[in-house]
């Protein structure tokens, strides 16, 4: 998830650079490894762009400051092909003498393809990025069509995944050319000026008149109006709107915390962190990987080391990559891996789940596993961190940046990717694995459209949360899968509600939790689906007669259509059927909700509760 921005006034004056550097201050949440601007000049495009935060681009451009423009791009990164420096920082060049300037957000899937044909015909590439393919694609269609928006047209029908991609050129003074796919593009309506932004904060210090786009068009703005059209040429029309936001809202996406914007964008968070997972033969294919397949291969063991909520996704990953590939899982707390004398060589695979890459227990965890001689990969949402770089291998989850402190679609993205890793090793397995890995695969395709489907069904969630604001105790119960998501439910509560909270396992509740059960006690009970084995949905719907035997309140997350629930519930929480083993990223949603809307009646600050940091870099 990138920032962009796009800008094009009447005057040739500075309004250009301090309308995009404005707009990349209050998109800089988008992304922060680099950013960079481009102008259209009485010279030409001049760009500047920097890796790190904004105000490396900021000093750049105060040393070395850019000529007069009325027509600008700028872009803040998240980085996902290529680590985050100056050389793959955007814009990227492109075309006869390098005129066309291109910024783009989102991953083309089939880049690897496209970059060796160019390559094969004497192109030359200056970054490690899918964006710089496409801004040489635009600029050689530019020179041979001379139209900035024909080019845009004729480049885009070649591209797969999921982009939104801004570009100038310096024979088009006037003009900035969009598109979008699976990805967010909002044009600005002003008084002789016209902007674009992947959302309205790009531009709601200028404008509250916004035009939303629909799905693969193409938008060109001048300072006197703007031009929509589809893909294939045909004239579209966008939803026009009014802003009703003020610029700090308009940051947060109209929602009024960081958290609740997270949890909103669960949907393309997972999507994102799919994207890209297959090659040209469809085979699934990992990040960055300096481990051999004949080193994956002899692997007979994997072990999980992370903290907290990724400890949580890692107890998901455990029943899937378990199930999938009969390979045996443990999840190591991470502060506790070393500590514990652990047995590992190099037939040992030892996995890190770590949002920031930065989490020193999980980093001494990786340390301490490659001093062993076990294989290392890190699951991780930020690019150029400190844990993929020291791990053999890497995959990057898409979440874009997390700014609340509770982790939510970090969660999703991370057990999404570690989905992926177990259906990549099911696949070097062959036979039987590699099949249902494929089945399996095309399911989880499909979650990102059912997590949406939650989502839209909250209301109910969310007048239970308010009306529970005075709750002292919530306890949490579930069974295989639903048994992290439990534990994850009780721990969201806890971090952002401070309240007593906890989730068991609920095969345990004879065994000693049930004394806790006293009447009016609110329980959240995650329920297997009817398919799954070892008849576990019986057993849950059996633990939720024996809670509400004793007085408690049951709040019952289900699969729809199960009704062997319904007589034993004080609540039904529905959510989609899937796959047993996908289950999580449905259920999490509900109890996310909850945690958010009861905080909230409490009057809590969700984004940054008391005591926490987004990232413990110390052990």
């Amino acid at each position: 998830m990138c920032g962009i921005v796009g800008y094009v006034g009447r005057t040739m004056d500075d309004t250009a650079l301090n309308v995009v550097m404005e707009g990349l201050a209050r998109l800089e949440y988008r992304g922060y490894d680099s950013a960079g601007v481009a102008l259209v000049t009485e010279d030409g495009v001049a760009t500047e762009k920097r890796a790190g935060k904004l105000e490396n681009l900021r000093s750049a451009l105060e040393a070395h400051p850019l000529a007069p423009s009325r027509t600008g791009i700028g872009h803040t990164r998240w980085a996902t092909h290529g680590g985050p420096t100056d050389g793959n920082a955007h814009p990227h060049r492109g075309g006869d003498g390098n005129r066309l300037a291109l910024i783009h957000n989102g991953i083309i899937e089939n880049f690897h393809g496209l970059k060796k044909q160019l390559l094969a015909e004497g192109v030359e590439f200056s970054s490690e990025t899918d964006t710089e393919v496409a801004a040489k694609l635009v600029g050689r269609e530019y020179d041979r069509l001379g139209d900035l928006t024909e080019a845009m047209r004729a480049v885009v029908s070649r591209l797969e995944g999921a982009f939104t991609l801004l570009a100038v050129h310096a024979d088009s003074p006037g003009v900035v050319v969009g598109a979008r796919r699976n990805s967010p593009l909002v044009v600005g309506l002003g008084e002789d000026a016209n902007f674009l932004g992947s959302d309205v904060a790009a531009f709601i210090g200028y404008t509250r008149h916004a035009l939303e786009l629909g799905q693969d068009q193409i938008v060109t703005i001048t300072p006197d109006g703007y031009e929509v059209i589809g893909f294939d040429g045909t004239p579209a029309d966008g939803k026009a709107y009014e802003v009703t936001w003020d610029a700090a809202a308009a940051e947060k996406g109209g929602y009024e915390t960081f958290m609740e914007k997270e949890i909103h964008e669960q949907p393309h968070a997972v999507a994102d962190t799919l994207l890209g997972r297959t090659d040209d033969e469809g085979r699934l294919v990992l990040d960055e990987v300096r481990i051999s397949e004949e080193q994956l291969g002899q692997i007979d063991r994997i072990v999980v080391v992370a903290c907290g909520t990724a400890a949580y996704s890692g107890m998901v990953a455990k029943y899937a990559i378990e199930h999938w590939t009969r390979i045996p899982v443990e999840v190591s707390l991470a502060h506790e891996f070393r500590y514990s004398d652990p047995i590992a060589d190099a037939r040992t695979l030892v996995v890190s789940i770590s949002q920031s890459g930065e989490t020193m227990d999980t980093l001494m965890a990786v340390k301490h596993a490659r001093e062993l001689g076990a294989l290392t990969l890190s699951i991780c949402n930020t690019h150029g961190s400190t844990i993929p770089r020291e791990s053999d291998a890497v995959l990057y989850t898409h979440a874009g940046p997390e700014v609340a402190v509770a982790s939510t679609k970090g969660f999703s993205a991370q057990i999404t990717a570690a989905y992926v890793l177990g259906l990549y090793l099911a696949q070097m397995r062959g036979g039987e694995h590699a099949v249902n890995a494929q089945a399996v695969m095309r399911e989880l395709r499909n979650l990102p459209e059912h997590i949406q489907t939650v989502l839209d069904r909250m209301d109910r969630v969310i007048e239970i949360a308010r009306f529970m604001a005075d709750s002292r105790s919530v306890l949490f119960l579930g069974r295989n899968v639903g048994y992290p998501i439990a534990l994850e439910g009780a721990l969201k509560l806890k971090e952002i509600a401070y309240i007593h909270a906890e989730g068991f396992a609920a095969g345990e509740l004879k065994h000693g939790p049930i004394a806790l059960i006293e009447p009016g006690q609110p329980v959240f009970i995650v329920v297997p689906g009817p398919d799954t084995p070892h008849e576990l949905h019986k057993k849950v719907v059996s633990n939720i007669q024996e809670i509400r035997a004793r007085g408690a309140r049951t709040l019952v997350i289900a699969e729809d259509g199960d009704e062997d629930v319904v007589p034993f519930a004080d609540e039904v929480i529905r959510v989609p059927a899937t796959l047993p083993l996908l289950m999580p990223l449905l259920t999490i949603v509900p109890l996310q909700i909850f945690a958010l809307h009861l905080a909230t009646a409490k009057g809590l600050d969700v984004d940054q509760p008391r005591n926490l940091a987004k990232s413990v870099t110390v052990e």
